[in-house]
């Protein structure tokens, strides 16, 4: 981690941890660990274009990825007004291409424009794939992927979208869906 905004971001996230609830015990303890991870996965996905990162939190995976991926725009989401605070700080600091959407995805995907496209979505741990992948399909191009951060290798089965790759990281499991090409 020799990167200078990775240094940035980690101390900015234990700096605004103590005050603001960005990340649990776990990760707090094992920081070096979700950000490898989050590099890790930046290296196998390849991230480009745009990308979406759903219940950022506290920029886990999203920040690290958007550190080492000069070639994406991400676009995170993130309902918690504290935490989207913290994003957008995060972002100024580092001076990452990203902007932070501080609301539900429900609402997000109205706002976003019509031919908006995201080549990646991305998202650790969020309730269940099966209740909202579906809901970005219209915003996902042709083989464009969804990659699950979780701690099985189990990939959801959910319309629309075909198994991928299953990558084990870590702390659990990098799972891809993939939109199929001719499709979107």
């Amino acid at each position: 981690m020799s990167e200078p905004r990775i240094e940035l971001y980690k101390r900015l996230l234990l700096t605004w941890n103590e005050k603001v609830n960005l990340i649990g015990p776990e990760a707090r303890d094992h920081l070096n660990d979700h950000i490898e991870e989050a590099l890790e996965a930046a290296r196998l996905l390849e991230p480009a274009g745009d990308v979406l990162d759903f219940g950022s939190g506290g920029g886990l995976p999203a920040i690290p990825m958007a550190i080492v991926s000069p070639a994406a725009r991400f676009h995170l989401v993130e309902a918690d007004q504290r935490k989207w605070a913290f994003l957008k700080h995060v972002i100024r600091e580092c001076r990452l291409n990203a902007t932070v959407y501080g609301d539900r995805l429900a609402h997000v995907l109205t706002r976003f424009p019509s031919d908006l496209r995201f080549s990646l979505a991305t998202s650790r741990a969020v309730g269940y794939p099966e209740e909202w992948v579906a809901s970005l399909a219209p915003f996902l191009a042709a083989g464009a992927r969804v990659a699950l951060f979780q701690g099985t290798s189990e990939v959801p089965r959910i319309a629309g979208f075909q198994s991928g790759e299953v990558f084990p990281l870590r702390r659990g499991f990098l799972v891809t869906l993939t939109v199929p090409r001719g499709t979107a």
